[in-house]
């Protein structure tokens, strides 16, 4: 497929987008929709969406959306947010549109009555992880995220990527993220403020967006890292754009989850699959994907203290980080790439159509 406006009588799939502001699902989207194109006719549908990605509009979807997919009685709606949910029903409910509902939930908590109400609309439900489909009460399939390997990958020289960005030291130690206490972005900073003057080497790198809500929050932070005489050690980089971040992630030596909790969390995976060994704690998808002290460090989610031994085992040892980033690529490449999730999403898509998968879907 190629990246123009597709007509909807030529698809099988369309995968809504329906927020303007780019976010970790609209990640998921854009990153998976080039892989399920290699297979199916897909297009995904809504805002804030990169040039490149495939994709229809809903003037298309309201002239042609009648139309059935060759090959099919119904066109799938997959949905990850609720008012994807809500949309593609009221698509097929009210205007009759030839629909199957779809919908990807992460999130591992109970649901709200309308949330329930919705899902118990749709005609498959994809959870992104055990515990998200703990919360299910209708029948579901597990299949955990992916990352495109290619995209993130090791550093060919990873001091010469460092030394690129002009900060001080020889390493970097990075969070990525919204920068929030939910993210555990106060806990990097609490331990970097007591790490940082024993290893003169490294840098930290605070990597992620700073809503208007939090620059009280991110504001504290900085204060904290001046009064301590750290606040070129503590570089708060900010959002980047989507592109970049691959970037930061081979850059750094290691790459730390210091959340609270968390609904799925790809960080870790994207960090391993860049050569870059992940120090964690045990919330959202963390415990599937991290091998505890072979491709970095699980902690319960409430050890600081625990967390902070890790990171300084690991700023102490940079050959030892090195091992585990490699051994963690490994993992990530046999375990979790983005077409492994593609596949295990079109078999779903393909029990709705009723079919029978004629061999592997690799």
């Amino acid at each position: 497929m190629d990246n123009q406006t597709h007509d909807v009588r030529g698809l099988e799939v369309i995968a809504a987008n329906l927020k303007r502001r780019h976010t970790g699902v609209t990640s998921t989207v854009v990153a998976l929709l080039p892989v399920q194109a290699r297979r199916l006719r897909i297009a995904a549908l809504g805002p804030g969406l990169p040039a490149d990605c495939p994709r229809t509009s809903w003037g298309r979807l309201f002239r042609q959306g009648w139309s059935r997919p060759a090959g099919h009685a119904h066109r799938i709606w997959h949905a990850r947010r609720n008012n994807e949910m809500l949309t593609g029903w009221l698509l097929r409910a009210v205007l009759r549109l030839p629909l199957k509902l779809v919908f990807t939930s992460a999130a591992q908590r109970d649901h709200t009555r309308w949330t329930k109400f919705l899902i118990s609309r749709m005609d498959a439900v994809i959870a992104t992880s055990p515990e998200s489909a703990a919360w299910l009460r209708v029948p579901h399939t597990v299949n955990l995220h992916g990352v495109d390997t290619q995209i993130y990958r090791p550093a060919a020289d990873r001091a010469a990527e460092w030394a690129a960005t002009g900060l001080p030291g020889r390493y970097g130690i990075g969070v990525f993220g919204r920068v929030r206490a939910q993210k555990g972005t106060d806990r990097f900073v609490d331990a970097m403020l007591a790490l940082l003057p024993r290893y003169s080497d490294f840098t930290a790198v605070i990597v992620g967006l700073v809503t208007p809500d939090q620059r009280g929050f991110e504001a504290e932070l900085r204060a904290k890292a001046a009064r301590a005489g750290l606040a070129e050690r503590i570089v708060f980089v900010g959002e980047r754009p989507p592109a970049e971040v691959p970037l930061w992630l081979r850059r750094v030596t290691i790459a730390v989850g210091p959340q609270r909790w968390e609904g799925f969390g790809l960080v870790p995976a994207e960090a391993m699959a860049s050569g870059t060994p992940v120090v964690a704690t045990g919330v959202g998808a963390a415990v599937h994907l991290i091998r505890d002290a072979e491709t970095g460090y699980l902690v319960d989610a409430d050890d600081m203290a625990g967390l902070e031994a890790r990171m300084e085992t690991l700023m102490a040892d940079p050959a030892r980080a090195e091992a585990m980033g490699r051994a963690g690529r490994e993992h990530i490449v046999a375990n979790f790439s983005i077409e492994r999730e593609a596949a295990g999403i079109e078999r779903v898509y393909r029990r709705v159509w009723g079919e029978t998968e004629s061999g592997p879907i690799t």
